[in-house]
């Protein structure tokens, strides 16, 4: 081999690497600058905590979100998609369009201190059970940390961070996909706390909801019962139809109830009764048949009753469509990233929290590390299904509750509003900001995680089960 050879070589070695060494870098200064900046998004996370704002009403959530993103340089537009609570920022110009999402809704009855045993600040009140206010800061974290790195690279591309209300039973994201917000995007980087730090090749279950409304005629239930038409009668009925059918259903399927509105007094017949429904199975097309059931069952419980029914569809959301090849790209990123140390008063915290947990819980120390990705079926519904299903997304865990913690409970309230919560938000913004980073280095990521899509979407056509309905604002009123 000649010398002009060995040196055009080392030439072709030089171009070849330099790349990795500064994506190096800049992958380096892009954690510091949000281990720097760990104790501002803990303050935001704590207040976010403090309002825990339910569903379609998060006005200060939202508003404290917003104004972060504005300050960052981000152009933010609010009240999109008829949800005065919803909002886009974006930064930037051009391909690649990179989407992070930020939830930040509380659930109702979760109010709890920030301590390990059980000690409401509200009784009855609302808390961030579900980590949202984790969810939302870190997300705009992520964001903003990608925004200064594209800044700093003279990188074209554009960022947007997608605030969206009312996961909790509301489907915020999907009133936005119907206007067409997700259109232009081409990948989409999410997260959800938890009690693990994993990266998810898993689906989730379909839900559909809705609240079924009978009408009967009210009479004294003793001196003329006769008259009456019950309500509730009609609710108890559609109730024991539905628990009859879960035998002859496909055993994935979950449904459940509550009786929003019984009647105001036992000696009045009731004219008015509602129930309120959710139905899950990881397949919509099976779950649309079971749903049709569930409704023929109201129907026949008002004919059975002599009274009339009214039904609300509340909420519908897809199952999750997994993309593998981006999760491989979020996994090295998570590999890189890893878990979070306790301090001794954190592992205090964990040890009584531990005392209150049903089941099997995994072992201390189980938050240092990163585990394997989550396959098979989640049994939780989110409208990020909705999202998955018009772009390709990727999304994760990261354990901001004590290893055990269930979502929707007092204990994910407290670790959340805490040091463990805010440790494990830093995870997965770290986590989603150099996934982000690494799509809009290599084109050749977003080529083949929309060839995948396109192979498990095949001939399908998503449309929102939603139709023409307006956003339920009020459903949590």
């Amino acid at each position: 081999m000649s010398l002009r050879t060995i040196a055009l070589a080392f030439v072709g070695l030089v171009v070849l690497t330099s790349p990795t060494r500064a994506q190096q870098k800049g992958a380096d200064a892009v954690l510091a600058s949000l281990d720097a900046r760990a104790p501002v998004y803990a303050g935001i996370a704590r207040q976010i905590w403090g309002f825990a704002e339910v569903g379609y009403q998060e006005t200060k959530s939202s508003a404290l979100l917003q104004e972060q993103l504005r300050q960052a340089g981000f152009a933010v537009t609010a009240g999109v998609a008829d949800m005065p609570t919803a909002f886009v920022a974006t930064w930037g110009s051009g391909k690649p369009v990179i989407g992070i999402v930020g939830e930040f809704d509380a659930l109702p009855g979760l109010s709890q201190d920030a301590v390990p045993t059980r000690k409401a600040l509200v009784e009855g009140g609302p808390g961030q059970g579900c980590g949202h206010h984790l969810f939302g800061t870190a997300s705009a974290a992520a964001a903003i940390a990608v925004k200064e790195w594209l800044a700093s690279t003279g990188r074209s591309g554009t960022v947007k961070f997608f605030g969206t209300p009312a996961e909790e039973g509301g489907g915020g994201k999907v009133y936005m996909i119907r206007a067409g917000l997700f259109r232009d995007v081409d990948a989409v980087v999410a997260w959800h706390p938890g009690d693990l730090n994993q990266v998810t090749r898993a689906t989730t279950l379909a839900n559909i909801s809705a609240k079924f409304r009978f009408h009967g005629v009210s009479a004294h239930a003793a001196a003329a019962p006769e008259q009456g038409r019950s309500a509730l009668d009609a609710v108890e009925a559609m109730d024991n139809m539905v628990n009859m059918m879960r035998e002859h259903i496909p055993q994935e399927t979950r449904i459940h109830y509550i009786i929003t509105n019984g009647g105001k007094a036992p000696n009045v017949v009731p004219d008015f009764a509602e129930a309120y429904y959710y139905a899950r199975h990881s397949d919509m097309r099976i779950l649309d048949g079971v749903w049709d059931r569930i409704v023929n069952a109201a129907k026949g419980a008002a004919l059975g009753t002599g009274t009339t029914v009214d039904v609300e569809l509340m909420n519908a959301v897809y199952n999750v469509l997994p993309n593998d090849y981006l999760a491989d790209v979020m996994q090295r990123a998570l590999d890189r990233v890893g878990g979070i140390s306790y301090t001794a008063a954190e592992e205090q915290f964990a040890v009584e929290l531990r005392k209150s947990l049903v089941g099997a819980v995994p072992p201390p120390g189980t938050e240092q590390k990163v585990m394997p990705p989550e396959t098979g079926v989640s049994s939780g519904s989110t409208d990020l299904g909705d999202v998955s299903w018009v772009v390709p997304m990727v999304e994760m865990t990261a354990a901001t509750w004590v290893p055990g913690t269930p979502a929707h409970s007092w204990q994910a309230t407290a670790a959340g509003g805490m040091s463990i919560g805010a440790k494990g938000m830093m995870v997965a913004a770290k986590t989603m900001a150099l996934t982000a980073m690494e799509l809009f280095g290599d084109s050749a990521h977003l080529a083949k995680a929309k060839a995948e899509f396109g192979r498990r979407v095949g001939t399908f056509t998503y449309v929102p089960k939603i139709g023409d309905r307006k956003p339920p604002l009020d459903f949590r009123k």
